[in-house]
Formats: C-alpha cells, sequence, structure tokens
C-alpha cells in the first residue's frame, strides 16, 4: 500500500470535472452539508486551538465569510459533501479578529488529523498562489479567478493568459555512511533543530542530478546510490518535497558555503537518545524529514 504522508490529500476527489459546473457550485455555497475552510493572510480559522477542529461553521458564519471571501476555492468531494477554501485575507486584522481564531498551520498541523491537514494545506498552497499573482506576468494587467479557484486569467482581452498553479521542487535527502546519518542544521532553525540536507531543485536537472549537487554545495560530499523514498507537499510556502537516500564514501564532510551551521554524523542510538532539547532535537513529526530518519532508525 503507497503511504500518505501528512499535508498530502491522497485519494481525496478534488473534482476537476465541477470545477466549471456554476450551477452545481451556487448550489454547494448554499448546501449546508458543505465544509468549508477560511484562510486569513495564510491562517486559518479553527475551534478550540488546543485540540483544533476546521472546516464546520454554523451557517450565519458561513454566509458571512462567503460574503468576504476575496476568493472561493473547490477544493473537491468527499461523498456527497462539498469542501471550499475561502480566502478573507482583504479583512482587516480587527475584522478577521470578530470572526474567530486564525491560527499558522505549523503550530496547529501536528495536533489535526492526517486528513483536515491535507485540506488546509491544499488551501493555504492555493492561496498563496492566488495572493501573488493578482497581475499578468505578461501585459501587467489584473488578473482574476477562474476553474473554482483553480486558474487565474488576465482581464486584458488582448492578452487573456492563463495561469496555474505552481508548486516549487525541492530534495530532501538522506545521506549515510556505514552505520551513521549526516545531520545538520541551518542558524535559522529553532535552537537545538537538526535535520537532513535539502534543497531546491533548479531547471535542467533531474530529481537525483539535485540530490548530488545539493550534497556537495552543503557539505561537499560525494555520493552515490540515490534512491527515490517518498514525497510530501510542504506548504511553508508552496513546496514539494521529494525524498531521497544517499550514501557517502567518505565521512570528511566541509561546510564551505555558509548555508549549513553546523553538521555531525550520528548513530542510531544517538538518535534514539535525543535529548529533544535545545542542544540537539529531531525535525517535526509532521515532516518528510521526520519520516526519512526514522525510516533509517528501524533499518
Amino acid at each position: 500500500m503507497m503511504q500518505t504522508y501528512f499535508y498530502a490529500t491522497g485519494d481525496f476527489d478534488r473534482s476537476a470535472q465541477r470545477r466549471e459546473d456554476q450551477t452545481w457550485l451556487k448550489a454547494r455555497l448554499t448546501d449546508p452539508h458543505s465544509r468549508f475552510y477560511p484562510v486569513w493572510r495564510l491562517r486559518h480559522l479553527v475551534q478550540a486551538a488546543d485540540s483544533p477542529i476546521v472546516g464546520s461553521l454554523d451557517p450565519v458564519a458561513q454566509a458571512e465569510l462567503i460574503a468576504h471571501a476575496d476568493t472561493i476555492i473547490l477544493l473537491g468531494v468527499d461523498g456527497e459533501v462539498a469542501h471550499f477554501a475561502l480566502d478573507v485575507s482583504g479583512l482587516d486584522e480587527p475584522a478577521a479578529t470578530a470572526l474567530g481564531d486564525f491560527q499558522e498551520l505549523r503550530g496547529i498541523g501536528p495536533l489535526l488529523p492526517q486528513r483536515d491537514g491535507a485540506l488546509l494545506a491544499y488551501a493555504r498552497g492555493l492561496a498563496y498562489w492566488h495572493q501573488r499573482h493578482r497581475f499578468c506576468g505578461v501585459c501587467g494587467s489584473p488578473t482574476e479567478p477562474k476553474a473554482a479557484g483553480h486558474q487565474r486569467q488576465c482581464t486584458n482581452r488582448d492578452c487573456a493568459t492563463v495561469q496555474f498553479p505552481r508548486t516549487d521542487p525541492a530534495v530532501i535527502m538522506r545521506v549515510t555512511c556505514g552505520n551513521r546519518i549526516l545531520m545538520a542544521r541551518q542558524g535559522m532553525w529553532a535552537p537545538g533543530m537538526h535535520s537532513v540536507l535539502a534543497g531546491f531543485v533548479e531547471p535542467g536537472e533531474s530529481l537525483e542530478d539535485a540530490v548530488a549537487r545539493e550534497v556537495f554545495e552543503e557539505v561537499g560530499l560525494r555520493v552515490h546510490n540515490i534512491r527515490y523514498f517518498g514525497s510530501q507537499p510542504w506548504p511553508f510556502p508552496a513546496s514539494l518535497m521529494l525524498g531521497f537516500t544517499a550514501e557517502s564514501e567518505s565521512d570528511a564532510f566541509d561546510l564551505h558555503d555558509g548555508e549549513i551551521e553546523s553538521a555531525q554524523w550520528m548513530t542510531r542510538m544517538d538518535l534514539l537518545n535525543s535529548p529533544e532539547n535545545e542542544s540537539f532535537r529531531l525535525p517535526r513529526a509532521d515532516s518528510i524529514s521526520r519520516k526519512l530518519i526514522e525510516d533509517w532508525v528501524r533499518l
């Protein structure tokens, strides 16, 4: 069975065939069974932040949020229930606060059921794209949402360029040397946070090329036996993390480009005894980096 990583929508029906069906969309927007995921400046409306509940709105709040939405996005359907994202980022802070508690997905994600986290990531990713593509990259004219929020089109009739949502591919790789794994950290991370290496894919290179290049650029190691592990959408802000494993014959790393603050080779026992404090802690439990590490520890 194929593994579904956190923030991945898995077999959720995105209902592309319904995105141009205006009659169906209007009916679903007033259907009391439909579920809505308001997004305000990339934060999500939640109930009970310590045990978050998302997607459930009373009819009055539902109508108010739809009225204030800059963009309404059909996420898809689950059975007969439609799911929508509502981007209400145009509201000022007092107005948004009056509607409820908007929380960062980074904070509430690990507390959510996997499907809820995936739908919020999906909503956040599309809201982020809409907010950054309000003008045409060809002629500079304003754009407008189309296809239930899955396209934007230039309003200049002489141009009419259609834009589609973007995601940025990044490779993330577990590098091992014998019975040790390379753990590294960047200075901008939370104190003690360590992870495996990662970097964006550049034009004109394969994923395997990107793995080899990023490892060499960041720590000066040449790797081989590069193998695909799995992938995870990472909506911070709009990446697709493509996981790999790789092996290095040498343990003599070199932090020569300044991107990595520190790195160290660690054994399985070192990781099992992680203090999880400001001296050393593993990456977030909802990340593919954590899965890459835990998979190796179990080998």
